[in-house]
């Protein structure tokens, strides 16, 4: 795909993630996720914006917009990110270690692909719990017809946060710098318990509006 997988079709990105490929993989998986819940926290201020009922919130609807707007835009980077990172891990691994030499040039390469690797989910993650805010400004503020979109919307926020620890943990095992492993989960940890806080409280929301 020319332009990556976001500039393919759903089709051609679900057919190769079925196959054998390490990627797309879980990483790309979390950042469409996360994209996609952003997408219908846009679409429920979209669906607010210029409404004479919600009148009184135009100001926080399209400031809610933009920022949803931004934050799928750099997911949707991630969903390609992901695949390059994977990708220059996969180049060290291939790397010879027949000499001493070899064998340290390898090994620097590959934890600093690691890391990089692991950076990715972790961003991911990051921008999963941003989605989860938001969709409970959509909830609360948001057309009331579209409430249950804001409702899966934190739903793909929170799913998108779990799976990019997923690959984080994954990463961080094979990673010798333990700052940057003890760091790094500890955020995850703290990410993770918002956006299930945050799930909890906007479903909660999306069903007392539902009635």
């Amino acid at each position: 795909m020319g332009d990556g997988y976001i500039g393919g079709s759903i089709e051609a990105f679900l057919d190769k993630l079925a196959t054998a490929s390490p990627e797309p993989g879980g990483g790309s998986v979390a950042a469409l996720a996360g994209a996609l819940g952003a997408g219908l926290v846009s679409m429920v201020a979209s669906l607010t914006v210029g409404k004479a009922k919600y009148a009184d919130v135009q100001g926080d609807i399209e400031a809610l917009l933009a920022r949803s707007e931004t934050i799928r835009a750099e997911l949707q980077e991630l969903v390609q990110k992901d695949t390059e990172v994977y990708g220059a891990v996969s180049e060290a691994m291939k790397l010879p270690r027949e000499t001493e030499e070899q064998t340290e040039v390898r090994d620097r390469l590959m934890q600093a692909a690691l890391i990089e690797a692991a950076k990715v989910p972790l961003a991911i993650s990051e921008q999963a719990l941003a989605v989860a805010q938001l969709s409970l400004t959509a909830a609360e503020i948001g057309n009331v017809n579209a409430v249950s979109d804001a409702g899966v919307a934190v739903l793909l926020a929170d799913t998108a946060a779990q799976s990019g620890a997923l690959n984080v943990k994954i990463n961080i095992g094979w990673i010798q710098d333990q700052d940057f492993n003890t760091s790094s989960w500890n955020r995850v940890q703290e990410i993770l318990a918002e956006t299930a806080a945050l799930r909890t409280t906007v479903m909660d929301l999306t069903y007392e509006k539902l009635g």
